[in-house]
């Protein structure tokens, strides 16, 4: 045995401070894996860990399917499934690991196993949440979905100049919950044009434009500045979402630095508190205008349809995330944890707590994979990786407490 410590990289899309961990140690690189199989009368996908999120969208909407997604095209597809895997259709679909149906694992010992509900289920529980910890996954089968509305959806994205901000917080609050097929993104940023802090507001409905249209009647009684709104097919909306600034989160071998914070309550005079602080953080520190707070507005009637005992994924109620980016820089990072502290004083949970795929690297596991889940993970960890070989991402105990 030459104990030499690794990673499985996929696309290599991870940001969490552990990934530091790894010293003097190889990376297995999955990214050329680009096995890609669509039974449209099974209604499955299969796809290896080098096929991105992006990869899946237009082959999928070509064969008359859609699927639960995240919001940037670049992450691994199966990397996105093992935290869990949040998005905007989880309102209407649930997870992305709610879709899956089946992997290939390789565990630390060189076994290949194939783990579903049926075959080594506690396994398949616990890869479906906290899946880095228990081995490399080389292939991933998935339910999909046949297209409704012919897969069209209706966006539509404003500007929130800051003399609205207080308003545009009320009305956000006011609509909580949001109806299945609604989800919102909402940047909050430096506009170099401008010369002043925004708010870039974008909405999303799975369904028709009469229908979006109802909904978002409060925003649009608003009357602000819009940036777009029409119709358009499901595989499209990642690269328009902010006028394709989804891409900027893709590109390669630049230093991010995040903090996250999951969230269950909508609160305006929070939200509001924030904007100002970030606007005076903009005119303190100039260098800091490349930093960013995008909070994500995801429904999540069929996420929390499933029981929160039937997967490892820890909080099915949280309706919001909210993520500080920003490249490494000790005021920058002072920053981003006085925003998670603010944030989470209001978020509905008792402490910070985080999705996995999102974590900073420093919130306690409790934080990370949830107090009630962390005595069964452990005990699976001993089992499948009692060496800890896959401990770099978020890793996991052997024993807890």
């Amino acid at each position: 045995m030459h104990n030499i410590p690794f990673l499985a990289t996929g696309a290599r899309h991870g940001y969490t401070t552990t990934l530091g961990d790894l010293r003097n140690g190889l990376a297995i690189d999955l990214s050329h894996f680009k096995q890609f199989e669509l039974d449209a009368d099974a209604k499955t996908l299969t796809v290896g860990p080098g096929v991105t999120v992006g990869e899946v969208f237009d082959p999928l909407f070509n064969a008359g399917f859609d699927i639960q997604t995240g919001s940037a095209p670049c992450p691994s597809f199966i990397g996105v499934t093992l935290g869990g895997g949040v998005g905007r259709f989880q309102g209407v679909y649930g997870l992305l690991a709610d879709a899956l149906i089946s992997v290939r694992l390789i565990t630390a010992d060189g076994e290949v196993l194939q783990v579903s509900r049926t075959s080594y289920p506690d396994l398949f529980w616990a890869i479906r949440g906290a899946g880095a910890n228990f081995g490399v996954v080389t292939s991933a089968t998935y339910s999909v979905h046949p297209l409704t509305n012919n897969g069209d959806m209706f966006l539509a994205e404003f500007l929130v100049p800051p003399r609205r901000w207080s308003e545009y917080f009320r009305i956000m609050e006011s609509m909580s919950p949001l109806p299945a097929e609604l989800s919102s993104l909402l940047l909050n940023s430096f506009n170099t044009t401008t010369n002043q802090t925004q708010l870039f507001a974008h909405w999303a409905y799975k369904g028709s434009e009469t229908e979006a249209r109802k909904h978002l009647s409060p925003i649009l009684n608003m009357n602000l500045t819009t940036t777009q709104m029409r119709v358009l097919p499901w595989n499209k909306l990642v690269e328009n979402t902010f006028a394709g600034a989804a891409v900027t989160v893709c590109e390669p071998n630049t230093n991010r630095n995040l903090y996250t914070l999951s969230m269950k309550n909508y609160s305006a005079s929070t939200w509001e508190a924030v904007a100002s602080k970030l606007a005076t953080f903009y005119a303190r520190y100039p260098h800091a205008r490349s930093s960013s707070l995008l909070y994500e507005f995801f429904p999540n009637q069929a996420m929390s349809a499933i029981t929160l005992e039937g997967t490892a994924f820890p909080r099915r109620d949280t309706t919001a995330y909210i993520i500080h980016t920003s490249e490494t820089d000790n005021a920058l990072a002072r920053f981003g944890e006085e925003i998670r502290r603010d944030v989470a004083a209001t978020s509905g949970y008792p402490e910070i707590t985080t999705f996995v795929n999102y974590a900073h690297g420093d919130e306690t596991l409790e934080q990370i994979y949830g107090k009630e889940k962390l005595p069964r993970l452990a005990a699976l960890k001993k089992i499948w990786d009692p060496k800890e070989v896959f401990s770099f991402n978020n890793g996991l105990p052997t024993t807890y407490p």
